[in-house]
């Protein structure tokens, strides 16, 4: 009778367990992209200090590492939420699914542009889509074949840029930047340039082209160390530094919140946060923690985040998003490419 008795407890346990009803953590985490890390921070931040939660954990390992440990499942060791400077791939919901995660609800917060810097004492610089992507691609057209890039100096792929060496600090592969950097610059210039043949997105791994990590501010002290170098990062950055940086004109305009909204800064992206719905009402907060996030006083037009570089959503798409949020909207196959 006892071992009977013994046996249905321990059946109830698991049955628990894998319903997901024993969470003992108190406390958000929050994993994903470096560059909406300072956002994510900023509200973890101010959560921490007005309401009686604990401050949410806020990790940065980049978009793509931040989706991996979010697709770990449900419990207590999954983080509850995924930071992304892209929008989430088909391959990285497929993989939330497989977990056994079954609401991935998307949070849209703003605009991000992609700038291009250099130190602040360089002579001003402007770049097309098409130089910067040949600067640093692994494969050039040169008399009508693609051959492994020869360029050393940007002088090197047109007479009319300066004659200094090419030095580019940007991404690692992990990072939502990198992919959106691909995207934009890689493949929307190749795709234009006709020895490529199809959109092409290989970076030189010579030197030239130098991944540095999840830390964007490791990429701002390369560049104040040397002038003659340029990096790739969020804008944000980019603003939180502008005394000792400053932004490279890329089809003759600069990064700015201005011209990302009117679309003629070429290299602007989406930031989002992807919530765990099987979380909701099992780790304490994350609501309350949303809520403020995607309030006006954050992300509306004057809100607290766009002071440090977040390009807000018109009004009715701040609407939009609320709406979905209210209603708990998770994501299908269907939503995503």
């Amino acid at each position: 009778m006892k071992r009977t008795m013994r046996l249905i407890a321990v059946a109830l346990l698991m049955t628990a367990l894998t319903a997901g009803f024993a969470f003992a953590r108190d406390q958000i985490r929050i994993v994903g992209s470096s560059t909406v890390f300072p956002f994510s921070s900023y509200v973890a931040e101010e959560f921490g200090a007005t309401t009686k939660n604990p401050t949410p954990v806020v990790e940065s390992v980049g978009s793509g590492g931040g989706h991996k440990l979010f697709a770990a499942g449900v419990g207590n060791d999954a983080p509850d939420i995924a930071n992304s400077s892209r929008r989430i791939k088909k391959s990285e919901l497929e993989a939330d699914l497989n977990a056994g995660i079954k609401s991935v609800i998307e949070i849209k917060i703003g605009y991000d542009g992609i700038a291009i810097a250099h130190n602040k004492s360089a002579a001003d610089f402007n770049v097309t889509l098409a130089q910067l992507a040949l600067a640093v691609a692994e494969e050039v057209p040169v008399n009508g074949q693609l051959v492994k890039n020869p360029y050393k100096k940007w002088s090197d792929i047109d007479k009319s840029l300066p004659s200094i060496d090419i030095l580019v600090y940007g991404p690692p592969t992990s990072s939502g930047t990198r992919d959106a950097f691909e995207e934009l610059v890689m493949e929307g210039a190749t795709g234009k340039i006709k020895e490529y043949g199809k959109p092409y997105k290989k970076i030189r791994q010579d030197g030239v082209y130098v991944p540095s990590g999840e830390n964007d501010n490791l990429i701002v002290q390369r560049l104040v160390k040397d002038k003659n170098a340029i990096g790739i990062f969020g804008y944000s950055f980019l603003q939180e530094n502008a005394d000792r940086i400053k932004g490279v004109s890329v089809n003759g305009v600069l990064p700015s919140p201005e011209n990302v909204l009117n679309n003629t800064y070429p290299i602007s992206r989406s930031l989002f946060f992807y919530v765990k719905g099987d979380h909701l009402g099992k780790i304490k907060g994350i609501e309350q923690y949303v809520d403020l996030f995607l309030s006006e006083k954050m992300i509306g037009e004057g809100g607290f985040l766009t002071e440090i570089g977040l390009i807000p959503l018109a009004k009715a798409e701040r609407e939009k998003v609320r709406a979905d949020w209210k209603a708990r909207k998770a994501l299908t196959l269907n939503d995503v490419k």
